[in-house]
Order: structure tokens, then C-alpha cells, then sequence
């Protein structure tokens, strides 16, 4: 059995790209590390016996020297080189690298030229001035390692949904798969697809509490163990998060996976309807109040949750709804949405590939989208502003809509690829690209990524004033947060929905475990106005095609149904939505 998974050797081979260039190795090793994690993150097939069969060298960019170093690595859990190259620095100067901003070039002059190996002395050289006078960095380089050191100190203890799921899921999986476990499932924020989580809940039914807590303290994810009980126990995973096991009895568990999953808010209104229907109900049961003044109707098994709602009288509440914004007057009602599912997403858009920053082919990425059974994927490089992204210009992006249009002829008729771009909106509200150009893409999303900081008013006039054009078909991750990194810019999100249901502009629920942007919370007003989402996942390589799953989550969280998201169209369908904007504004 191998000691480290795909996730591991990729993490490994980072921090040995990491280590080399702080060391200031030649260029072609550092690359031949990153150029091999890139090579493992997007390979989709079965590590274990890639491994066990010696077939790494098949993954292109994996020479002999580096198979020889991640097979022992994934086979034994170690690796000397590792280790010996990890032992050439101070162990704190490893905490420089999670913060927004900071690569091993900087991080290199600073040690050499200040000795800062902690974030403590970052900060205080910060704010004496030593870092703004370094050469290359400035007063705003030294501005911006304050922010995030503050982000830091700020979001401990908060760790971003997606890129905790698949540990959590892992380790679920494994307490399913043992014999004495009849049920196990994850509650808390995480069931409730919450975009940040601070732990995990482990709730857990069995007959035989002491192996079900043996086995989760002794997991091979566990980091440290906090506290050890035969029903209950907490550990701290290898990725930080702490993660909680609960274990209860079958007749328990219906009662303890509702009130575990929460919200605080939502159990406190099912705890009062359960007293005005003469029940008393608690983590553990549900029985008659002996205070009560009315005799509680008639009470039958309880197996599910499902039972559980329906003996309070209402319909079964998905567990992302429930956060106490009327889903249980709509349970009463018989009016809660019937939730979007990932089997219902027919394609999707924004996605980017080599043309600009992401790092698979554009055939590549079609490949990707096949295999999951896709019926349509949409391209959507960076334009020409996002420098920094090798954004197109317009010569380079006609030639990608070229290719693609050869490519939909090999495809045709199961498959299609859709030509757009993401298009920067400039702090004008102006776009990249002349309208001449943009009428020539099927699609286009439109997105700001410069110029944060410009006051609530502005900000706003500027992003209405770009999905005005008629060939803006959506608007991307509205509000460029990124969770724990950075903060949303001051916009006036009622008045782009408005904007957007007045204009025909989709908005785009973007599944990047970074940003879930539009959030969730805003979706039922969306709905209201009749604007229509695109969950898309801001795709650079193959593998994050996976994040669409992201999305859904936070769909379902905004009352969304496959009607409300318009990649749920078949094509045959989806061209027309596309293109109804564009016929609204030329019929007007």
C-alpha cells in the first residue's frame, strides 16, 4: 500500500521547486520539478499503479531520476533528498511562502540581505522601512506584505471549502468501509457546502465505538491527536483543519447528523416547531415535552433525516439550504426548489489553456471535457490588458477562433467547443477589444482584474457600463474576491443584477475553490430579477474541469435549479442562448 497519494508527491515536488530556486539552482532543474507536478496534477489515471507498475516515465515530463525519487517517496513516505535539501534552511522561513505575493526570489534577498526567516520579522522590517529599501521592492511591496500579513493573522483557523473536501471525503470513505460502521457521514459547514469551513464533524453510527475511534485517531492523515474518547475524539488533519468524530448509536443518528450539520439558527427554528408541536427535540431524540399543552401527534420510527422532517410536519430541507433563510417556511409551504445536480451541467465556460496562462492544450482541455461526458466546452483566454496572463491579442485570439472552428468540424456532431475570451474590463468600463472583434467569438466574459480600489460608485458604473455591450454575454467572478486572500472590491452588488436582468447578461457563479463568485447569498435575488448563472471553473488545466462540482455546491446553497444555470442546455439549445442578448439589443 503506497505511504502518500498523487496530492502528496505533487506537494513534495513544489517544495523541492521551492527549495532549489531559494538555493539558487540552475533554472532547467527547478522546471524539470515544476514541469513534473504540473504533469502528475493533471494525470487522471490510477497513481497507485502507476507506481506499483513502473510506468511513471509514460507521463511525459517524468525522467529517470525524478521516477527513482517519487516511487521511493510514495512507496516508504520519505525521502533523504528531501530532507537534506529541507535541512539547508531555517524551518520558519517555510511560513514565508503562505503569504499572498511572496515567491522564493523575494524571500531569497530578504534572508540574505535582512535575515528574515520568520513572518514576525517580515512584519517588523515592514514597517521600519528596511524592506521598502531593499532594491526591486519599495513602500508598496512592503504595503503589501503588511496586508498579508494581516490576511494571515486574520483567516487562521479558516480554510477555503475545495481545497479541504478531498482529505475530508478520503477519510469519510475509509470509516464507511469499516465493517463495525453501519453509517458515517461529514456534518457541520461542511455538509452545508459552507465556502469556508473552520473543522470537520465526523458523525459516526456503530455498535462498536471503540474500533470506529481507534481507527480515526490512527489514520494515516492525522497529524496530532487533540483528545481520544471511545465516542468522542478530535485530531488535527495533516492539511491544519481539526477534524471531530461523533459516534452514536443507529437509533441516534438521524437526530445527531441534523443537529450537527446546523446552522446554530436553522436548529433553533426546527427545536421550536418541534416544542409548538408538543415535542422536545435534542442532538439524541425526539420525544414528547412534559410541559407541553397539547398532545404531540403520532410518532412513527425515525431511520432518516428524511423521517425526522417529516414528523415535524415539514418536507425534507437539503442540508446547503439550511441557514435559516425561510427554507422552513418553504419546507411547510411544499415550495423549496428542486436543487440543481452536477449530472445536469451539459458544458460550461470560462476556461483557459496555453494560449494564455493555463497549462493545457486547447485539445487537451476538449479531451478532458469529453471524458467527463460534456456536450460542449467554451474557451475563454485572457485579452490583451492581463499581460501578466499572456492575454491575446487580437491577431492571436482570431487564430484560436480559427482552430476551434476546424476542431467542431472533427467533433461534430456529439461535441462542440464554443470561441470566447475573457475580456478585461478596463477602469473605464471600456473593454479590451473592439466591438468588430468581439461580434466574431460566440461568447465572451467580461471580468475586472486591475484597478481594485476604486470607491463603491465607480466601481459599479464601470461594470454596468461593460455588460451594456451587447457582446458581453456574462459577467465574470463579479466581485474578485478571493476567499481568505483578499477582500472583495466595494461594488454595489443589487445594482449589477439589476443592471444584469435589465441587459440579458448572465452572471457567473465562478467554481474556483478561491473565489465561489457571485456568492451564494446572493443568488435569490438573481433568481428574483430573472438573471440566468453559469457555473463555470475557471478552468487552467485539465483536472480543474473537476471544480464545476465547487460550483453546484454553491449553487444549491443560492436555491438554484437546473432551469435558473445556463449550461444545463443540451446543444441545439445552448447557441441560442448565447446569442439572445446580442438579438435583444439589435431588435431594440
Amino acid at each position: 500500500m503506497l505511504q502518500k497519494n498523487k496530492d502528496e508527491v505533487v506537494e513534495l515536488l513544489e517544495s523541492i521547486a521551492r527549495l532549489l530556486e531559494l538555493k539558487g539552482e540552475n533554472v532547467f532543474k527547478i522546471r524539470a520539478y515544476t514541469n513534473a507536478a504540473r504533469a502528475l496534477e493533471t494525470f487522471s489515471g490510477d497513481f497507485a499503479a502507476l507506481i506499483s507498475e513502473g510506468r511513471l516515465g509514460e507521463v511525459g515530463g517524468i525522467g529517470s531520476a525524478l521516477t527513482e525519487k517519487i516511487t521511493e517517496y510514495a512507496n516508504t513516505g520519505e525521502l533523504p533528498y528531501f530532507e537534506s535539501l529541507r535541512a539547508e534552511f531555517p524551518a520558519s522561513l517555510f511560513d514565508l511562502f503562505e503569504l499572498q505575493g511572496l515567491g522564493p526570489k523575494k524571500i531569497k534577498l530578504m534572508w540574505e540581505q535582512l535575515d528574515i526567516t520568520t513572518i514576525d520579522a517580515l512584519e517588523a522590517a515592514c514597517k521600519d522601512g528596511r524592506v521598502a529599501a531593499l532594491k526591486g521592492f519599495g513602500q508598496k511591496t512592503a504595503d503589501n506584505f503588511l496586508t498579508s500579513i494581516a490576511a494571515r493573522k486574520q483567516y487562521a483557523g479558516s480554510f477555503r471549502f475545495g481545497e479541504v473536501a478531498s482529505m475530508a471525503l478520503l477519510l469519510l470513505e475509509e470509516l464507511k468501509e469499516l465493517p463495525e460502521v453501519s453509517q458515517a457521514a461529514i456534518a457541520g459547514s461542511f455538509r452545508r457546502r459552507k465556502e469556508v469551513v473552520h473543522d470537520l464533524d465526523f458523525i459516526v453510527a456503530t455498535r462498536s465505538p471503540e474500533i470506529a475511534s481507534e481507527f480515526f485517531v490512527k489514520h494515516s492523515l492525522v497529524e496530532t491527536v487533540l483528545a481520544h474518547g471511545a465516542t468522542k475524539s478530535s485530531v488535527r488533519l495533516k492539511n491544519g483543519i481539526q477534524a471531530d468524530l461523533r459516534v452514536v448509536s443507529q437509533d441516534q443518528y438521524p437526530y445527531a447528523l441534523m443537529y450537527f450539520t446546523g446552522s446554530k439558527e436553522h436548529n433553533i427554528a426546527l427545536r421550536s416547531r418541534a416544542l409548538s408541536l408538543g415535542w422536545t427535540l435534542n442532538e439524541y431524540r425526539l420525544a414528547p415535552d412534559d410541559r407541553a399543552k397539547r398532545t404531540p401527534p403520532e410518532l412513527g420510527h425515525i431511520y432518516t433525516e428524511h423521517d425526522l422532517y417529516r414528523a415535524l410536519q415539514l418536507d425534507y430541507i437539503e442540508p446547503e439550504l439550511r441557514e435559516d433563510r425561510g427554507e422552513v417556511a418553504a419546507a411547510e409551504a411544499h415550495t423549496l426548489p428542486d436543487l440543481i445536480e452536477l449530472e445536469n451541467l451539459r458544458g460550461t465556460f470560462h476556461n483557459h489553456t496555453t494560449a494564455s496562462d493555463g497549462r493545457s492544450t486547447l485539445e487537451e482541455m476538449a479531451a478532458a471535457a469529453c471524458e467527463l461526458g460534456l456536450q460542449y466546452l467554451g474557451i475563454s483566454d485572457h485579452s490583451i490588458s492581463s499581460y501578466q496572463a499572456h492575454g491575446l491579442d487580437s491577431a492571436r485570439l482570431l487564430q484560436q477562433v480559427a482552430r476551434i472552428r476546424e476542431l467542431n468540424v472533427e467533433y461534430a456532431p456529439d461535441f462542440r467547443l464554443f470561441s470566447g475570451v475573457e475580456c478585461d474590463i478596463l477602469k473605464d468600463g471600456t473593454l479590451d477589444y473592439s466591438d468588430d472583434i468581439l461580434a466574431q467569438l460566440d461568447y465572451v466574459v467580461a471580468s475586472v482584474h486591475a484597478s481594485f480600489s476604486l470607491p463603491q460608485a465607480e466601481m459599479t458604473a464601470r461594470i454596468i457600463r461593460a455588460i451594456s455591450n451587447p457582446h458581453v454575454t456574462m459577467l465574470g467572478h463579479l466581485t474578485g474576491r478571493l476567499l481568505l486572500a483578499r477582500e472583495p472590491y466595494q461594488v454595489d452588488v443589487p445594482a449589477i443584477i439589476e443592471a444584469a436582468a435589465a441587459t440579458g447578461t448572465i452572471i457567473e457563479l465562478n467554481a474556483s475553490p478561491q473565489r465561489l463568485d457571485m456568492d451564494w447569498r446572493w443568488w435569490p435575488l438573481a433568481k428574483e430579477k430573472g438573471v440566468r448563472c453559469s457555473i463555470n471553473p475557471d478552468a487552467h488545466h485539465t483536472s480543474q474541469l473537476q471544480q464545476l462540482w465547487n460550483g453546484i455546491g454553491s449553487a444549491r446553497k443560492g436555491w438554484l435549479t437546473r432551469k435558473d444555470v445556463i449550461n444545463t442546455l443540451p446543444l441545439g439549445k445552448i447557441e441560442a442562448a448565447l446569442n439572445a442578448k446580442r438579438l435583444k439589443f439589435r431588435d431594440a
